[in-house]
């Protein structure tokens, strides 16, 4: 098993590395040309980018390990007993646990200025508890997708009405981070547990949708907590940060050694829940063999690693080096260069993304290759681009992030009229495929240093960055999935039309008189 693990490691590790390397890339060129940086900085963003690239490897092996199997284990338990106030009850339960844990979330909140980090933790967790209790619901009920899709982000659209403007962008970010590597393995194998039990044909197809359900949670709990919340010092929290200075290697050192502890604690009060919660379910209910427990618990370990890795090199040293890039560019005379930079960055983030190839393998295999890989990859990474240069211009301009979502929500909540349910399921479960580790933990930073040396207001304009790149599945893929349909009709109509030609009996008759 260790070999097994070892073997699976190595993969995570290239794909952790294909996901960090073009940003590290981009860095160092910007480095060298057009912003220099002090020698000390950029060595402390190399050691924050192996950390996060060996951080990022540990942890996706560990959910793979431990929360997929749990997920899908306690998924199909609190099915099968067929109560409806017990399903509600755990899947409340561990969605608020669940998504406590999530390392994107953790990173987000460091970074939100107005709202201190447990306040907005608890009330995203609070968010994705209550929809996973309605996904799953929607699960037992068989209760059409896009009409739930509309009815909430109706309900979004119009308690933003009322929320106080340093708020909205927080919320539509907050929904774009929770689907990160440990909140979605954990509920898509919950959602596929709960379809399991289900005999009828559309169980499998119902099992897609609950990320996409419990993306919406965040964004309504702290769109309410904007309206009872009174925020101070708005801007203060980001703006005062200050860059490290080393004396020498020693100190550097230090530096990042001092650092484990906190996120050590941070990592111990996220994880302790779930695995209370474990081992509360293996004891009275699931009752694994001790193989898949011995399996599970290497992955709890490798989990707990792996974030504490990830935690301390992202915040120590990988966002201060986005906020002081995005902050030089920005001081630029020629300013508007964070434009066509900042797309160049999205661009080969989604296109380096793991996450992106599962779902270019999934949209393949759905279609049976009308649609190819590359096809999804290229429409995703050209969307992608364009999302983060509409963000870009967002903050030099001062635009209202609103101008930008309200059509994006309405397109792609008509277009689930006109394409395969499936594809609506998939494009709304993949809004945090595109909106990856990198965009919480460089791409917004950036925008966000960016934002200050500009005079913007950080929580009205920088935000938004990771929402603007989380709607740009909800659209593509609905888009490829219009062009499969209208593929598949051609071939049932050639088919329909050689079945009519092969079914042809030609009659000769002799005319009269011969």
């Amino acid at each position: 098993m260790l070999k097994a693990n070892k073997t699976i490691l190595y993969e995570k590790l290239k794909e952790s590395l294909s996901s960090v390397l073009p940003i590290t890339a981009i860095v160092f060129v910007l480095c060298f040309t057009v912003v220099p940086v002090p020698t000390d900085i950029l060595i402390s963003f190399i050691i924050g980018a192996i950390m996060l690239i060996l951080g990022m490897g540990l942890f996706t092996l560990g959910t793979d390990l431990a929360m997929t199997p749990i997920g899908s284990e306690v998924g199909s338990a609190i099915t099968r007993s067929r109560k409806l106030w017990f399903i509600a009850l755990i899947s409340l339960v561990v969605g608020i646990i669940i998504t406590i844990a999530e390392p994107d979330l953790q990173v987000l909140a460091e970074q939100v200025p107005n709202i201190p980090n447990m306040t907005i933790i608890i009330t995203v967790a609070v968010g994705v508890g209550v929809f996973l209790v309605i996904a799953m619901l929607r699960i037992v009920f068989k209760i059409p997708l896009n009409y739930l899709l509309i009815g909430f982000y109706a309900a979004v659209f119009v308690v933003s009405i009322f929320v106080p403007k340093e708020f909205l962008a927080v919320a539509f970010d907050s929904g774009g981070v929770t689907t990160g590597p440990m909140t979605v393995p954990f509920i898509m194998a919950l959602g596929v547990g709960a379809a399991a039990i289900r005999t009828d044909k559309n169980a499998e197809q119902d099992s897609f949708g609950l990320v996409a359900l419990c993306s919406i949670g965040p964004i309504i709990s702290v769109l309410v907590l904007g309206l009872i919340f009174k925020p101070t010092g708005a801007d203060a929290a980001y703006s005062s940060n200050v860059l490290p200075v080393f004396e020498d290697t020693k100190a550097l050192w230090n530096y990042f050694k001092d650092a484990i502890p906190h996120y050590l604690k941070e990592v111990v009060l996220a994880l302790s829940p779930i695995i209370i919660f474990f081992v509360i379910f293996q004891l009275t209910s699931i009752k694994m063999k001790k193989d898949r427990l011995i399996r599970i618990t290497i992955g709890l370990v490798y989990t707990f690693i792996g974030l504490v890795i990830f935690l301390t090199g992202v915040n120590v040293g990988f966002m201060p080096m986005g906020s002081l890039i995005g902050k030089e560019l920005g001081m630029l005379e020629y300013n508007w260069i964070v434009v066509p930079i900042g797309m160049l960055m999205g661009y080969f983030i989604v296109a380096a993304e793991p996450a992106v190839h599962v779902l270019n393998k999934q949209v393949y295999e759905l279609t049976n290759g009308m649609i190819p890989k590359k096809a999804l990859s290229v429409s995703l990474s050209i969307g992608v681009c364009a999302s983060v240069g509409l963000a870009m211009i967002r903050i030099l301009t001062g635009l209202p992030i609103m101008y930008l979502l309200l059509p994006g929500y309405i397109l792609s909540l008509v277009l689930s009229f006109f394409v395969p349910p499936m594809f609506t399921a998939i494009a709304f479960d993949s809004g945090g495929v595109a909106s990856g580790p990198m965009t919480a933990t460089f791409m917004l930073p950036f925008a966000m240093g960016a934002c200050i040396a500009l005079g913007g207001n950080v929580s009205t304009d920088a935000f938004g960055l990771v929402a603007m790149v989380a709607l740009t599945p909800l659209i593509t893929i609905q888009v490829l999935g219009c062009v499969y349909k209208i593929k598949l009709m051609r071939v049932e109509r050639s088919k329909s039309a050689k079945q009519v030609d092969d079914g042809v009996t030609v009659i000769e008759f002799e005319p009269e008189g011969i």
